[in-house]
């Protein structure tokens, strides 16, 4: 093995810019950043507020909200350091720390966009037994199972890679602390830890947006049996807003984990990862804002609440 000192920090090359681009792009993503925390905290106000919002489909999109707000908070602070400060490095722990919270944020999300899938299967295939099937302790349970699997699998790729010897370079060309950025500055066999990632991308990615297309091509049919107009707009607006936010989730994860290798691929999925974990979770709260008329009236009846009583 040779005589080499343990690394006890990582510095995270983030992206190569002149320092004039590094001070817009600090400026822009703390726009984006502060848009983020507002729209998802907005989301989840509302819902806890507003008595109307109080059902399954929100208690899950509340819940996305703050999976998505999480997220953010993971990685975009880090990464808004790096720009001010490029030498600045992050500690060992707490490098590892980043990854673990990533990698759970990201699995937590990928189930819950399954369970929100199956209850609009659930409401629009079997209206008359939904009260039933989605009870609330359905639900909780539903949930619990999300997060919980959630932190299994992150736990996972954390047993295996904090066993790993850091001694050579200290540079993660990344960021923020990415697994596989990660696991390319170890000093020994990562084969095992390649393949996990791999299954375990597979596992939360392909099976469950498998399942997601299932329950639509399901959903489809019944919309298309709808005889009123008006309900076969109600149902394709309220499943076109979660169709939408899995088709960018599930659309760029599947494209950085499970995509083809090829040319300059690692700064390409850095890109990428950057929408995924920077403007997915900003644009959710637009998306389901904008196409959702409950959600929208529930922030005008908020609105004029607050108007009414400074005026009072």
């Amino acid at each position: 093995m040779g005589n080499h000192t343990s690394v006890t920090q990582f510095i995270l090359l983030g992206f190569p810019l002149s320092p004039r681009m590094q001070m817009f792009l600090f400026a822009l993503f703390s726009l984006f950043y502060a848009f983020t925390l507002l729209g998802n905290g907005t989301i989840v106000g509302l819902i806890c507020l507003d008595s109307r919002l109080h059902t399954p489909m929100y208690f899950f999109l509340s819940h996305l909200a703050i999976v998505d707000m999480a997220y953010a908070c993971n990685t975009v602070p880090q990464m808004l350091v790096n720009l001010l400060d490029p030498a600045k490095p992050i500690s060992f722990a707490g490098c590892m720390t980043q990854t673990f919270l990533f990698l759970t944020f990201a699995h937590t999300e990928c189930l819950l966009l399954v369970v929100m899938s199956y209850d609009r299967y659930v409401a629009i295939c079997h209206p008359l037994r939904y009260s039933t099937i989605m009870s609330w302790r359905i639900c909780i349970i539903l949930l619990a199972t999300s997060w919980i699997l959630g932190v299994l699998l992150a736990l996972v790729h954390l047993v295996l890679l904090l066993p790993l010897p850091f001694c050579g370079s200290q540079k993660v060309n990344h960021f923020f602390c990415e697994i596989i950025a990660v696991l390319k500055l170890a000093c020994s066999d990562t084969h095992i830890n390649e393949i996990m990632v791999l299954a375990g991308a597979a596992s939360v990615l392909v099976g469950p947006f498998s399942s997601i297309v299932v329950s639509y091509a399901h959903i489809l049919c019944a919309i298309l049996k709808i005889q009123s107009r008006q309900g076969r707009q109600k149902a394709f607006s309220t499943c076109s807003s979660h169709l939408c936010v899995v088709g960018l989730f599930y659309g760029t994860a599947i494209a950085m984990y499970i995509g083809p290798q090829h040319g300059n691929s690692n700064e390409q999925k850095k890109y990428l990862l950057l929408f995924h974990s920077l403007f997915n979770p900003m644009l959710n709260p637009l998306i389901y804002s904008l196409r959702n008329k409950d959600v929208k009236s529930a922030l005008k009846r908020m609105l004029i609440k607050e108007h009414t009583s400074r005026e009072h």
